[in-house]
């Protein structure tokens, strides 16, 4: 849109004064220092639990919609969008006018800087109001994917968003913006961790601490059914192990009490053959597997039990317990604080701020644009090249736990991990990434966000060590070696891209050294080895490698 230009639904606000000095009429005034009455939210459960048992994303194939919805065809997007949120609502409108009727180049940067400030400061007054799933869908569009002027839209454009998916089909923990304020103000979804330590809210009255209890009783039954499912993993695996050493020691002894009878002495039979005497020892070492399995059994048993106990106790007191019907507006404030960081980090200090969707600055693809169904696609491709991508190991066995991703409708094209695990719980507990919405390059942006996952799971897994062990050490030895300076884990991504870009297809991009550690550590999957291994001697040398160690005790 050209600065000459004023769109349309602010111009039928402006006074006859002209463009130069906009102001409200008095029907708008009223419109905007009303406030919505709210609405109470309806106890559901849109944030999926940590499944163990599902080991991959299932591939969405509805995209979008047959039919394009009529959320931005309103007259009236613009007032209602902008209405109810009282001094906010004013000074973006107000700003927003000086804006997109500023002629001079200098007075327009300046104008920019003040949208920014001012949309920022109305996504913190209705970010409280996202709590209620029922909201009107005119805010939650605003707030999913930063539409306050439907006028910006190319008409293919206005189409294509239409399309989108209003509700979370994929039951994936991808989240749009409104979304994940729902799940903080409703306590489903615990804030982000900040270096602030957070004050502990005081209740005021007995319905808020009910209220304050039922969310940590909500949040200590995610924490509690991550246990439950590890706990059940483990009991399969050692019951598992059981059947196969009770199949084998059956095997055994059935060899063993086979005799052959002597010719010529019937009814008697043969002493037990060379074979069968050797079976001996192979059955005494099998008893003493079983003995040591059914300790490990019990153990895992007992686990299980306790942990169902405790879970089926928190449950019932959820069920006791009243529904959420106030919204948690202190955990809002800090969250919305903490997602104002993340949309700086997606654009880079010397990328696009600018908060408010334009054609202007919209230049993706419709499967390039981040919405939730590309965005599971890109993570289940992600996966099948990098099995581990999500899995982190507890007592040997790993657990595949697909992290919270964060939609944000910033022109950014760097995504990110904000925390790889909850500090309190990390053995099952999901990490958080976030993801830019309108990027240059949307799958370049879903990798830089999990090769940070994927760094900082390893630098927490070494602890102190991260510089001499795993992953992390491996790669800030060889760092230290080429004597390169800058930022270590941005060495990493960049490597990390081209590892799952170009060495995944066989186009060698990596130092020799760098390509060793990452086929040790972040392995492809073996159909992918042996492709590779048929096209370079490169990849053919590694797969020898691997056969060694694998023969070794130290594979």
């Amino acid at each position: 849109m050209s600065s000459n230009d004023i769109d349309p639904s602010i111009a039928a606000l402006l006074n006859e004064s002209g463009p130069a000095s906009p102001s409200f009429g008095m029907d708008f005034e009223k419109m905007i220092l009303e406030q919505e009455a709210e609405k109470k939210p309806k106890k559901d459960s849109f944030v999926p639990e940590v499944d163990l048992s599902i080991k991959e994303f299932k591939e969405v194939t509805h995209v979008y919609n047959d039919s394009p919805a009529d959320w931005f065809e309103d007259p009236n997007f613009y007032k209602t969008a902008i209405a109810g949120e009282g001094q906010a609502s004013q000074r973006l409108h107000q700003v927003l006018s000086k804006y997109l009727t500023c002629k001079d180049v200098k007075d327009r940067m300046v104008y920019r800087q003040q949208v920014i400030m001012a949309y920022w400061e109305f996504i913190h007054s209705i970010a409280p109001k996202m709590a209620d799933k029922n909201a009107d869908i005119t805010k939650r569009m605003l707030v999913r994917f930063a539409v306050l002027l439907p006028s910006l839209f190319k008409p293919e454009q206005k189409e294509l968003f239409e399309k989108t998916i209003l509700d979370n089909e994929t039951n994936e923990p991808v989240f749009y913006l409104d979304e994940w304020f729902r799940g903080i103000a409703t306590g489903k979804i615990k804030c982000s961790t900040t270096d602030e330590v957070r004050q502990p809210r005081k209740a005021g009255n007995p319905e808020e601490a009910a209220v304050q209890e039922q969310q940590r009783l909500m949040q200590l039954q995610s924490k509690n059914s991550g246990k439950l499912q590890n706990a059940e993993a483990l009991l399969n695996v050692k019951e598992s192990e059981r059947g196969m050493l009770e199949a084998e020691l059956k095997s055994r002894i059935d060899n063993l009490c086979d005799h052959q009878p002597v010719p010529g002495c019937d009814p008697h039979k043969e002493g037990y053959t060379e074979t069968q005497r050797k079976l001996l020892s192979d059955i005494t070492n099998y008893l003493h597997q079983l003995s040591k399995n059914d300790k490990e059994l019990t153990k895992a048993l007992n686990e299980y039990k306790d942990a169902m106990e405790v879970y089926n106790s928190v449950t019932d007191k959820i069920a006791m317990g009243p529904d959420i019907t106030t919204v948690n507006t202190g955990d809002i404030d800090t969250e919305f604080e903490t997602v104002r960081q993340m949309a700086k980090m997606t654009c880079g200090r010397q990328g696009n701020q600018f908060p408010i969707f334009t054609r202007e600055f919209y230049h993706c693809l419709p499967q390039g644009t981040g919405f939730r169904e590309n965005v599971v696609n890109i993570l289940k491709w992600v996966e099948s090249i990098d099995p581990g991508a999500f899995c982190r190991i507890h007592k040997n066995m790993p657990n595949r736990i697909v992290p919270f991703v964060v939609l944000l409708p910033t022109y950014g094209d760097y995504g990110f991990c904000w925390e790889p695990f909850d500090r309190y719980n990390r053995v099952t507990s999901r990490g958080r990434i976030v993801v830019p919405m309108y990027p240059r390059d949307l799958k370049i942006a879903v990798l830089t966000a999990v090769a940070d996952l994927r760094w900082q799971v390893a630098k927490e897994k070494a602890s102190y060590y991260w510089m001499e062990e795993g992953l992390t050490g491996q790669y800030y030895e060889w760092i230290d070696k080429q004597k390169l300076k800058g930022d270590l884990k941005q060495y990493f991504i960049q490597d990390y891209v081209l590892w799952m870009t170009k060495e995944s297809d066989g186009v060698q991009r990596l130092d020799k050294e760098v390509r060793g550690i990452f086929w040790r550590n972040i392995p492809f999957p073996q159909a992918l080895k042996d492709t590779l291994k048929t096209r370079s001697l490169v990849y053919d040398e590694l797969c020898k490698k691997d056969r060694n160690r694998e023969m070794s005790d130290g594979y």
